[in-house]
């Protein structure tokens, strides 16, 4: 059976590529494990490889989202102040 996907982004290339590999890596370990161990096997398989695939995947949205707030900038903001009337002194919080 053949499909054929399309990735917009590099996180989706990323998240096809590393699931295509780590579905053919999941069913050679299983067709290898002996009886008894099949889900062992492919548990301790699949479990550190999809924790890596997150990592990655979480690492390149945030490197691609740097890099656009980089190249756009940050919108200007509103700098806050604080005023207070000429020769009033800092009044500190009542205490009960």
């Amino acid at each position: 059976m053949s499909r054929t996907f399309e990735a917009r982004t590099p996180l989706e290339a990323l998240v096809l590529e590393q699931a295509l590999l780590l579905a053919r890596q999941l069913q050679q370990v299983a067709d290898a494990a002996p009886d008894g161990q099949v889900l062992a096997r492919v548990e301790a398989t699949a479990v550190p490889a999809a924790q890596e695939l997150a990592r990655q995947a979480v690492e390149l949205t945030l490197q691609t989202q740097a890099a656009a707030v980089e190249k756009k900038g940050r919108p200007a903001a509103a700098a806050r102040t604080v005023t207070s009337s000429p020769g009033t002194k800092d009044i500190p919080p009542a205490t009960s």
